[in-house]
């Protein structure tokens, strides 16, 4: 159960998601499908008066227990939000590093440059922008942005993938592109994404919900 103050936004929802399987979200406008993907990662306790009542299971760990940092239960349920919003003063290079900054964690050059190359391959991005990596992330077109998003969402090694709709503001094309990244990254990741488009659900996912 989710709560926004006194209103009720979901109501006795239980679902399985299966391990390195693609589920999708399906439903009308306002009916609480990213309501839900936000509360799979805490990411709702963003917002004043939101809080939850029930339990999110990761491998039969409460992520909501007195004792789990919601930080870490970030870092390891990562987020892609439906409009692609790469840090606009920061280059295409720092922002794949982005996370790995907000956990404090200190590196050598050639780690970080391991890291920003293996997340920008992982993300379909790699041979596109290995050229101009000091430009700024706004630098690229929508589609390239959502999948720079995606690489700094991935560079910092989580198990689960949630998106909220990635495709929503790109072109067909672009849209292509996602649809084919979510399938491999699938190999590595379970990923629970939120779509409008029926046939976007029937394309990229193993489960619809």
């Amino acid at each position: 159960d989710v709560f926004y103050g006194a209103k009720q936004a979901l109501k006795k929802v239980s679902i399985e998601v299966r391990r390195n399987e693609v589920t999708a979200l399906i439903g009308p406008s306002g009916c609480g499908k990213s309501t839900f993907l936000r509360s799979l990662n805490r990411m709702h306790e963003v917002i004043r008066g939101a809080r939850v009542e029930g339990k999110v299971l990761v491998d039969g760990q409460d992520l909501y227990a007195a004792d789990m940092d919601p930080v870490n239960v970030r870092r390891m349920i990562g987020m892609v939000f439906q409009r692609p919003n790469p840090f606009p003063t920061m280059s295409i290079y720092d922002n794949v590093l982005a996370g790995q900054k907000l956990n404090s964690k200190r590196m050598k050059k050639t780690e970080s440059d391991d890291i920003v190359e293996k997340s920008l391959r992982s993300a379909g991005l790699w041979t596109e922008v290995k050229e101009r990596l000091e430009r700024p992330g706004s630098s690229l077109s929508g589609g390239q942005q959502q999948r720079l998003c995606i690489a700094r969402a991935i560079s910092v090694e989580p198990e689960i993938l949630l998106m909220d709709e990635p495709c929503s503001a790109l072109d067909p094309i672009a849209t292509q592109r996602i649809e084919e990244l979510i399938r491999t990254l699938q190999e590595h990741y379970t990923i629970v994404i939120v779509t409008h488009n029926m046939q976007q659900a029937a394309r990229v996912s193993d489960y619809t919900a």
